[in-house]
């Protein structure tokens, strides 16, 4: 949420703090007044119905998303400057379009709504950014012996789904403890098919090996079955049951028997041990509880399914500092089940906004009655205590890593030379073995931590394929021998940064060339900057959209910093922040060196909360790349010959396969040989003998 005063001048200020009750002359000067002209030419053409709005500044973004059961009312009810609020009145002189959508009823007026308020994120709305799909156990059942796994996503696959959980630790552990108790196999189907003896999993006891035949199907059905009891909620009939079998098999002198079904009592009272609060007799819920204070809020919900409590997680909504706890309950509400289905009881601390029209709208995504309840007493109202003490505990832990975090970004202004501490923090790294599929990644911090859904992948494109080129020397050590080493660049705009956009933007291409040596870092590095940068100039010129870093860091020394000036100048690009942080002698954390523009090299004090904060941003970069090239170092360990044949897919390569026995055999065989295989024509068995054959 931005802040209250942004994008606001001191006339303006003064204009909106001048307006007491006054509606008409007073209140129609400068950008308020030209706000409400256009409001009010647009409520000339309103239908008195249902229906959704969005009000959106100049340049098309949109300021805030409202919905009304009549909007040519509510819509009029802006131009009443008087009865608003310096919030809305800020949206107002802000206003220079608006858009509208009817709808047959409010019910959909409020779907559309939150739906709407999610995908355009507007500044002016309580926003729940942090929305995440949440994990399901899913048992499958298009297998004769059903497979237990984690689940995120949609439900395509035919089988049981048993949540939403909290977290994925939360889904693994329970899958862990039910694998113990009802020795399910967690394999994947391709796994199972191809086993011809029992794996690890069964010989730690958490299999009871139906692959291989160690138990029948009937058997291992029971087991499905006790599993399914045991989540849907009878778990106390699971372990009776469990229990009598123990000791039967005691009597009967089986004692191993006894003792497996010992450990998986114990396995099922593990996992019940963990649910800290229990609602009885119901058997799914929401518990969600909203705490409020210094104008910042922590939303904290609990899943109850199937009698039990599996999980909670916190949230903090974006809102301005006056909005209430009703309003804001509302609007999560909205936004939070949006791409969920709502259980069919909701118990709440506060009473929100509109409760009964909002139980209305998750009643009809829910497709069943949901009930929003705030409890008086009894076990309910303990829940929802509860879950109030977590919200104001983890908003306690939240303001204090904040105000933690804002004296870091002022200890990095006063270290780099910032005009003011940094909003947006950007770290690149580069990842390749041996120059083979080369990486090169960016990561993006502010002020709330790192910015996940700001990362950029970049796959380096024109490598040379062959023996790597030279290799860079450390950072730490003198860079002799390379041309881009031998002396600073001068970081100042180039002679051509007057030039048109995309002179600029042609002449850092040019800086790059044809092809990389494989393994050149310099090279590899100067590619990812030149298309981050060029593409920063094409999509936001003005620097308005928030898509700029304060600072840039880059993960290498003295080379790798001269390559980031050279891009930028050549870019035309002149006013960033630029550092490199390189590791120390023999790589040693704590012993790192800092390089920049005009500066002589330093390092900081080891134990410096500065340097360990500036360790974490290096560390994360190289992380994201590292994965970035696993990943696709795995699918190229994947990849087959036969992938590159037009008209080839995975049944007729799956065929090619069975018929010849390898990828090397189907490149040496004749035409008539491939037209016998099954599946393939005389047309296809011609273009993959061509393709092997130079045809």
């Amino acid at each position: 949420m931005s802040d209250e005063t942004s994008n606001q001048t001191p006339g303006e200020m003064g204009e909106i703090q001048q307006l007491d009750a006054a509606d008409e002359a007073p209140a129609t000067r400068g950008r308020l007044g030209q706000g409400v002209t256009v409001i009010r030419e647009k409520v000339k053409t309103l239908p008195n119905s249902p229906g959704v709005y969005r009000m959106m500044n100049a340049k098309g973004d949109v300021l805030y998303v409202g919905k009304a059961k009549d909007l040519k009312k509510r819509v009029t009810a802006y131009t009443q400057l008087g009865r608003q609020s310096n919030r809305l009145l800020r949206m107002i002189a802000e206003t220079a379009a608006m858009e509208f959508v009817t709808t047959h009823t409010e019910v959909e007026a409020l779907l559309l709504e939150a739906n709407l308020i999610k995908r355009y994120m507007p500044r002016y709305n309580v926003l729940l950014r942090d929305d995440k799909s949440f994990p399901y156990i899913l048992i499958t059942a298009d297998h004769p012996a059903p497979q237990i796994a984690k689940h995120r996503g949609a439900r395509n696959r035919p089988g049981e789904y048993f949540g939403p959980f909290a977290s994925a630790g939360a889904v693994n552990r329970t899958i862990i403890a039910l694998q113990r108790a009802f020795l399910l196999r967690p394999c994947s189907d391709s796994i199972f098919a191809s086993r011809t003896r029992p794996c690890l999993q069964y010989q730690i006891k958490r299999c009871s090996g139906p692959c291989v035949g160690r138990i029948n199907t009937e058997d291992y059905g029971a087991l499905v079955t006790q599993a399914h009891d045991f989540l849907t909620g009878k778990s106390d009939a699971v372990k009776h049951r469990l229990s009598a079998e123990m000791q039967q098999a005691s009597d009967a002198l089986e004692f191993e028997r006894a003792a497996r079904l010992r450990d998986r009592i114990q396995a099922l009272a593990a996992i019940q041990s963990r649910q800290d609060i229990n609602l009885e007799g119901v058997e799914e819920a929401d518990i969600i509880a909203a705490h409020q204070e210094a104008g910042h809020s922590c939303v904290q919900v609990f899943f109850f399914r199937n009698h039990g409590n599996y999980g909670n997680r916190a949230y903090f909504p974006a809102h301005d500092k006056q909005a209430e706890v009703p309003e804001i309950l509302a609007a999560f509400l909205g936004q939070f089940y949006e791409n969920k289905t709502p259980p069919r009881l909701i118990l709440v601390n506060e009473t929100p906004s509109e409760v009964e029209l909002l139980a209305e709208a998750l009643s009809m995504r829910a497709g069943a009655k949901v009930e929003i309840l705030v409890p008086k007493r009894g076990d309910k109202k303990k829940a929802v205590d509860h879950a109030l003490l977590n919200a104001k505990d983890a908003l306690v832990r939240r303001m204090a890593e904040s105000a933690s975090q804002t004296r870091l970004m002022a200890a990095l202004a006063e270290l780099f030379k910032l005009e003011q501490p940094p909003k947006r923090i950007e770290v690149y790294d580069n990842s390749h073995i041996s120059g083979t599929n080369p990486y090169g990644a960016m990561i993006v911090a502010g002020p709330e931590g790192f910015l996940k859904n700001q990362y950029r992948k970049y796959s380096i494109r024109d490598v040379a394929q062959g023996k790597p080129g030279p290799e860079k020397p450390e950072a730490s050590e003198s860079p002799e021998g390379s041309g881009l080493a031998e002396a600073p660049v001068a970081y100042e705009p180039a002679p051509a940064a007057n030039a048109s956009l995309a002179d600029a933007i042609d002449a850092a291409n040019q800086l790059a060339p044809d092809q990389i040596s494989a393994g050149d870092d310099y090279a590899m590095m100067r590619q990812v900057l030149t298309r981050r940068f060029a593409r920063a100039l094409k999509e936001d010129p003005d620097r308005d959209k928030g898509l700029w870093p304060d600072l840039v860091l880059i993960d290498g020394g003295q080379g790798q910093l001269n390559v980031a000036m050279q891009v930028l100048a050549d870019l035309g690009i002149g006013d960033l922040c630029l550092a490199a942080i390189a590791k120390g002698p023999d790589r040693n954390a704590g012993r790192e060196r800092f390089f920049m523009p005009g500066r002589e090299p330093f390092s900081l004090d080891p134990r410096s909360p500065v340097l360990y904060f500036l360790q974490r941003l290096r560390d994360e970069a190289h992380r994201f790349v590292i994965g970035a090239h696993r990943a696709r170092r795995s699918k190229e360990i994947r990849r087959s010959i036969l992938d590159e044949v037009p008209g080839v897919g995975a049944k007729r390569k799956k065929a090619l396969l069975l018929h010849f026995g390898s990828a090397r055999a189907v490149s040496q065989a004749g035409l008539a040989d491939l037209a016998a295989v099954p599946g393939v024509s005389e047309a296809v068995a011609r273009k993959i003998y061509d393709h092997f054959h130079g045809g």
